[in-house]
């Protein structure tokens, strides 16, 4: 039987790609990407590597760095990268029938039925098509396993030789590429775990896969460990997993860019993360039965705390954003303290089931015909022309204290009408 064969592709900086897809200007200056209200990087392009700054610095402490060196900041654009990211999975569809999207900006793919002669090239055409097509960089690693193709694909991305592009099915490769991967680099080896393996005398994923003794291995490391070190071997343990798993909780929640300290204020907040929860519950045809909503106050301050909480409970499931939204108005009645500055808040919809599964309730009317029409037509204009469009008076119509610091944001580009990219 021929051995799998496995590729893993993963965008280059993908956030960062994104935004120098619609910035030529920035194709050799340093661009870094912000988490929420700008506050860490979360993603960078080498160029702003070179400069030290590292993933997960605050921007505030690096400020004066990029602005000397002309780094371009950009808020995150989650609208436009899950658009792009769309794009570039469809792509990498046309080439195998096997394909799992494994996040955002990486995807593993099934190439079992290309000749190992082949490899090389067939990754080189995959790379390029993304490229020319999408127009995001992308790095691929080909090897036996899951895991050896994480491996592959890490070197490629620092190799100028590899352009790109590394297959390690070669015995004598896979050791050297093995013995130059330190522990920690190992995917599924967390820090915990690479200090206990470091002890042990496992410094490189060679030593791991090379270890004698299986059960000492899994007795420190479970099952998954084990595995891994088997993926190491070249034997696959960790198969495609094809199917859409449907979230069994969703979760909205935000840090405000200044504390909340109004009920109103607060209650449009929470219209508003009922609304983005409600929107991914649709998405995947279910319905929930209980609503959460909570409250902080920031423990970083030298001001009263407070945790609010309150949840409600429903007779039938529904997916509907208004009736959400009115029951979230008296969860947050019950839990709202005066007197405290909340600094972030956010739902959960829990006891989601599908759609076609959601039971009903002799004393609670659950969702009719009209209300699921009236969404789905919410849900299609919002799409076209952007988040936000259509929305109930809840959410309110002004920039009130819990929008986010979004100062560096650039225009959605391909998900909004009124910011598409002008060509003079």
């Amino acid at each position: 039987m021929k051995r799998k064969i496995y590729a893993l592709v993963d965008c280059n900086s993908f956030y960062c790609s994104c935004e120098r897809l619609f910035r030529p200007d920035l194709k050799n200056r340093p661009v870094g990407v912000l988490s929420n209200n700008d506050g860490c990087f979360i993603s960078r392009t080498n160029e702003l590597k070179a400069l030290g700054v590292k993933m997960g610095a605050p921007y505030f402490q690096v400020k004066d760095l990029c602005e000397k060196n002309n780094v371009a900041v950009f808020s995150s654009n989650f609208a436009l990268y899950t658009n792009i990211s769309d794009r570039v999975m469809n792509t990498l569809a046309k080439f195998t029938p096997h394909l799992e999207v494994y996040s955002v900006d990486e995807a593993f793919m099934d190439l079992t039925f290309i000749a190992s002669k082949d490899l090389d090239s067939y990754a080189r055409e995959i790379k390029a098509c993304v490229e020319r097509e999408v127009g995001i960089p992308v790095s691929i690693g080909v090897s036996f396993s899951k895991t050896l193709a994480k491996v592959a694909n890490h070197l490629g991305k620092k190799s100028e030789k590899a352009k790109g592009v590394v297959v390690l099915t070669e015995d004598k490769l896979l050791d050297i590429a093995l013995e130059r991967t330190p522990i920690g680099d190992v995917w599924g080896i967390g820090r915990a775990r690479t200090e206990q393996l470091k002890a042990m005398g496992i410094t490189s994923a060679k030593k791991l896969r090379d270890f004698k003794n299986d059960r000492v291995i899994q007795k420190q490391f479970t099952k998954v460990g084990l595995m891994t070190k088997e993926e190491l071997a070249g034997e696959d343990r960790f198969t495609l997993d094809f199917l859409y798993q449907k979230k069994k909780e969703i979760m909205c929640s935000r840090t405000f860019a200044d504390s909340i300290v109004d009920m109103d204020d607060m209650k449009q907040a929470i219209a508003n993360y009922i609304t983005d929860a409600c929107e991914k519950l649709r998405e995947q045809n279910s319905t929930c039965a209980k609503l959460e909503v909570f409250a902080r106050t920031s423990p970083y301050k030298n001001t009263p705390q407070d945790y609010a909480f309150a949840e409600v409970k429903l007779l039938s499931g529904t997916q509907d954003t208004l009736r959400l939204i009115q029951v979230g108005m008296k969860a947050v009645e019950k839990m709202f303290k005066p007197g405290f500055e909340y600094k972030k808040a956010g739902v959960r919809l829990c006891h989601i089931v599908d759609e076609r599964e959601s039971q009903l309730s002799l004393f609670e009317p659950g969702d009719d015909t009209r209300s699921s029409q009236l969404m789905r037509v919410v849900d299609l204009i919002n799409r076209r022309e952007g988040d936000g469009t259509v929305k109930s008076m809840a959410c309110g119509v002004t920039n009130i204290a819990f929008r986010m610091n979004r100062n560096f944001k650039s225009p959605r580009y391909v998900t909004g009408y009124s910011e598409l990219r002008k060509v003079n």
